[in-house]
């Protein structure tokens, strides 16, 4: 018997994965295992860089998003919301548009406020290593974010 994956929220507005940002990402990201969380992605042509190939910047973000959602949990209402203190970046192969991606992360060493993590994006249909990162995070200081506004935020799990 295996887990179903445990989908984790999302909000409205976030860049990655905001339900209502008109130029997001829009990506539900799920945890298939303690310390794992995966994505799917095709990326449109109006986030390309050069032709056909998915800007790196837009790269950096997914790995920076997945790389700290690995360490936030998918309970939307004690979510452990980290800063990125450091995103070491491989590019390895050009990142397609339109065509289907895995996205992967994975937790690393906890050291009280500090984690550490990983990130990869795959060709969906090759498996093949495309980009990754190396991600330290830092938990976000207490007083520094409200949580008592996250339904405002739209921070809720989402239907599919």
């Amino acid at each position: 018997m295996t887990n179903q994956p445990i989908k984790q929220p999302n909000s409205k507005m976030c860049f990655i994965c905001g339900v209502e940002n008109p130029v997001g990402l829009h990506l539900h990201i799920y945890e298939t295992e303690p310390g794992v969380v995966e994505a799917t992605y095709t990326a449109p042509e109006h986030f390309q860089g050069y032709p056909g190939v998915l800007h790196g910047g837009i790269v950096a973000a997914i790995l920076d998003e997945l790389g700290g959602r690995v360490h936030m949990g998918s309970d939307p209402l004690n979510p452990r919301f980290m800063f990125t203190g450091k995103l070491d970046i491989r590019y390895r192969k050009n990142v397609p548009i339109g065509k289907p991606l895995k996205i992967i992360g994975k937790a690393g060493k906890i050291r009280g406020k500090l984690a550490e993590s990983w990130a990869g994006i795959y060709d969906l249909e090759t498996n093949e290593l495309l980009a990754e990162a190396n991600v330290m995070l830092i938990n976000v200081p207490e007083g520094h974010f409200d949580y008592s506004i996250l339904p405002e935020l739209g921070w809720k799990i989402y239907p599919d």
